[in-house]
C-alpha cells in the first residue's frame, strides 16, 4: 500500500494544478470578455463621434486636407480667410472646380433603383414591435437581401445616421444598444 501513496499524491497534485489552471483560464476569459465589451462600447462611441464630425465637416464645406492647410495658414498668420462666393484655392481655381473628394461612405456602391441602407433599416425597424440591435437588423437584412453584402458595422453606422436625422431612437439595456423608429409627437394619421 505504501507504494501507491506517492502515485496517488502525484496524481492529486496534477489534478489540483489542472483545476487551478482551469480556474485561472476561466478568470482570464472573463477579464478579456469584459475588456472586449468595454472596447466595443468605446468603438461605438468613436464611430458616433466620427459621424457627427463628418456631418459637421460637410456642413462647413471642407475636407481634412483643406482644414490642415487652413490651420497651417492660421499659425503663420500670412493668409487671410477666404471671403464671399468667389472663394479660390491656393492654386487659384474656384473651390468647386478643385474636384474635392466627397466624404468616405461606409456602404457598398448603390445601384440604380436599390434602396439605401437607411431606407432598408428604417423600413425593417418600422415593422417591428420591439427595438432591435444592430446585429439583429444586419441578420434580418442578410436574409431579406441576399444580393447585398451586409456588414454589422455598416448597419450600425446607418442606424446611428438614422438617430442623427431623428428617424430612429437609441436605447441602452445594460451593455447592449437597441434601435427603434421615433414616435412622432403629432404626426397626421394619413401619411
Amino acid at each position: 500500500m505504501s507504494g501507491n501513496l506517492p502515485v496517488q499524491s502525484v496524481t492529486a497534485d496534477y489534478a489540483q494544478r489542472v483545476a487551478d489552471d482551469l480556474a485561472a483560464n476561466r478568470s482570464d476569459q472573463e477579464r478579456v470578455r469584459t475588456e472586449l465589451a468595454r472596447s466595443q462600447e468605446e468603438l461605438v462611441r468613436l464611430e458616433e463621434s466620427e459621424q457627427v464630425l463628418t456631418k459637421m465637416q460637410e456642413v462647413l464645406g471642407g475636407t481634412p486636407e483643406q482644414a490642415a492647410k487652413q490651420r497651417k495658414h492660421r499659425k503663420g498668420g500670412a493668409v487671410p480667410a477666404a471671403r464671399g462666393s468667389n472663394r479660390r484655392t491656393a492654386a487659384g481655381k474656384p473651390a468647386a472646380a478643385t474636384g474635392r473628394k466627397a466624404p468616405k461612405k461606409t456602404a457598398s456602391p448603390k445601384k440604380a433603383g436599390e434602396p439605401t441602407w437607411l431606407e432598408l433599416t428604417t423600413a425593417y425597424l418600422g415593422g417591428q414591435s420591439e427595438p432591435r440591435s444592430a446585429a439583429e437588423v444586419a441578420a434580418s437584412l442578410t436574409q431579406t437581401h441576399p444580393e447585398r453584402t451586409v456588414q454589422v458595422t455598416v448597419v450600425r453606422n446607418t442606424l446611428e445616421q438614422g438617430v442623427a436625422q431623428g428617424l430612429l431612437e437609441r436605447s441602452k439595456q445594460g451593455r447592449s444598444v437597441f434601435y427603434h423608429p421615433t414616435t412622432p409627437a403629432s404626426a397626421p394619421s394619413g401619411s
